[in-house]
This record gives structure tokens, sequence and C-alpha cells, in this order.
């Protein structure tokens, strides 16, 4: 039974399609958008955390690790993930727990039990099960068994994807679920490319597939400062999906849950010090859609 790497399992979630719903945070993201809120979702292993308040620099974990992955220089633990295999000795030994983990394997089997006991929910709200990330296809061989597993106990099954999936792979795995949550994040290539390090070509093509097999899709906007917050942005988005004959989207105002997590992982963070976005900071954003006959929300 294949096992899958998850970093987050999160009940009674309600942003994540219809009803009450567990999310499964899958590890692994081909992207690396700027304003990534869980940069520890980005690598598909498992990362240190380091948590330089609590360290008492005894430099246990840096003698005891097989893998000689930690270092302590500038009065700071440092992590080569490059090296690092996951054994999490440093977690377990370290005396003043100044370091964590994110990550978890866990089986089919497994995720399927935790996501059973709040079945009463999900059919009294018509919620269900949401795969998320990171990409919540980068894990295919864990989804080929996870998904019939569930589907097993009619649970409705939503993923959040950036559409930035193999076509074999999204064309095998995106007919299982019934919402597809699709990030739009630019209608320009370039301009995809500059903020999320790839372009935005294979995220088309997939869009265009799942929208001709009839798999019921809400696109979603993440709508970030500096990178398509201009009305100009809006238009282009708002032309593509009229093109494509959606009728529905959904804004993501841009906020700074994630900050704290570049800290821990003693990475820089593009977007430290950026005001978050509010509804009310979009209603002309908003209004641009809904001149097109899209229904816009947030």
């Amino acid at each position: 039974m294949s096992k899958g790497i998850l970093f987050n399992i999160q009940k009674f979630s309600i942003h994540d399609g219809p009803g009450i719903r567990t999310t499964l945070f899958l590890k692994g993201c081909p992207l690396r958008c700027q304003w990534c809120a869980n940069p520890e979702s980005q690598l598909a292993k498992i990362q240190i955390l380091y948590h330089q308040e609590d360290c008492l620099h005894c430099l246990h974990c840096v003698n005891i690790c097989p893998t000689h992955t930690l270092t302590h220089q500038d009065q700071c633990i440092h992590v080569d993930f490059n090296k690092c295999i996951g054994c999490l000795e440093c977690v377990k030994n370290c005396p003043g727990h100044a370091l964590s983990n994110e990550g978890e394997y866990k089986s089919v089997e497994e995720v399927v039990a935790i996501c059973l006991q709040d079945l009463p929910f999900y059919e009294e709200s018509g919620g269900g099960i949401t795969i998320s990330g990171g990409e919540g296809m980068s894990q295919p061989d864990f989804l080929r068994e996870l998904l019939p597993a569930l589907k097993k106990h009619n649970l409705h099954l939503a993923i959040e994807t950036t559409g930035y999936v193999p076509e074999d792979v999204f064309q095998e795995l995106a007919p299982m679920f019934d919402l597809l949550l699709f990030d739009i994040k630019h209608a320009d290539s370039k301009k995809h490319q500059a903020g999320t390090k790839v372009g935005n070509e294979l995220i088309r093509k997939n869009l265009k597939w799942a929208i001709e097999q009839h798999i019921e899709i809400l696109p979603r906007i993440p709508v970030i400062p500096h990178f398509n917050d201009s009305l100009d942005d809006a238009k282009l988005i708002a032309t593509y999906l009229k093109e494509l004959g959606l009728k529905k989207v959904q804004l993501l105002p841009f906020h700074q849950m994630g900050e704290k997590k570049y800290q821990l992982l003693h990475r820089n963070y593009a977007y430290e010090n950026t005001k978050a976005l509010h509804p009310e900071d979009l209603l002309s954003y908003q209004q641009i859609f809904t001149d097109q006959a899209i229904d816009c929300f947030f």
C-alpha cells in the first residue's frame, strides 16, 4: 500500500469546497510562487524547522546527525535540506525542543481512517474531502490508491490544483474528482513565469481539457500585490475566463499568514512587510469580472 507525505490534515475546513470538509495537505509543488503561504509544502520530503529562540546552542543536534545535515554558524543552526534524510534524530533528541519537523508519511489506510472520523459532518453539510498542497497532484501514486479508497465511502472529493501537472497525470487524476479548485495566477505567461518560476502554457492546456470533459471547475485567483492586482491584470484574466466559457470565479486576497514559516525555514520572503489585501480593497477588481457576466465572489 502506498504512503504519501503530508504536512497537515485540517478538519472542519469550510473554505476548500462545499460543506464541512477534511483538507489533506500533500507536500510537493513544481511552482515557486514568491508569495507562497505554505513554503514548507514545496519539497516532497520531511523538513526540519528551527526555532532559534528555544535553542540552547548545545550542538547535540549537530553531533547526532548521521548525514552531517546540520551546522552551527552565527549562533544559529542551519539545515542543508539536500543532505537531510528525514530520520528526525535531531528533532527527537533536541533538549531545548528547538527543532520540529514538517511532513509525515501516512498510508492510504491511515488517511482514510482519519477522514471517516467526520463522516456525519460531511453527510449533514454536503461536505467531503479536499486534496491540497503544495500541488495536490504532486504524488500521483499515492492518489491512485487513496481516491478510490475514499470513493468507496461515497465521499465528495475536491482538489486544489495549480494545473501545472504533466498532461497524462492530469488527464488520469482530474476525472476522479467531483470538483477542481483551479488556481489562475495570471493570464500572461511571462508574468506568470516571473512570479512563479513557470509559464502557464501547460496550465492552460490542462484547464481547457478539464472544461471539455465537463468536470466541475471553480477558478480561484490569488490576488497578489505587484503581481496580478492591477485592473489591467483583472481585465486580462476576466477575458481569458470568459473565452473559456467559465461563469464563476473566486478571489483570494493576499494574506501574511505564512510569513513566520519563512523564518523557521531560514528562507528569505519576497513579500515581507507587504500589507495584506481585504475584500474591500478589491471591489473595483471584482467589478471587472462582474462586467464580463462572471459571478465573482470572495
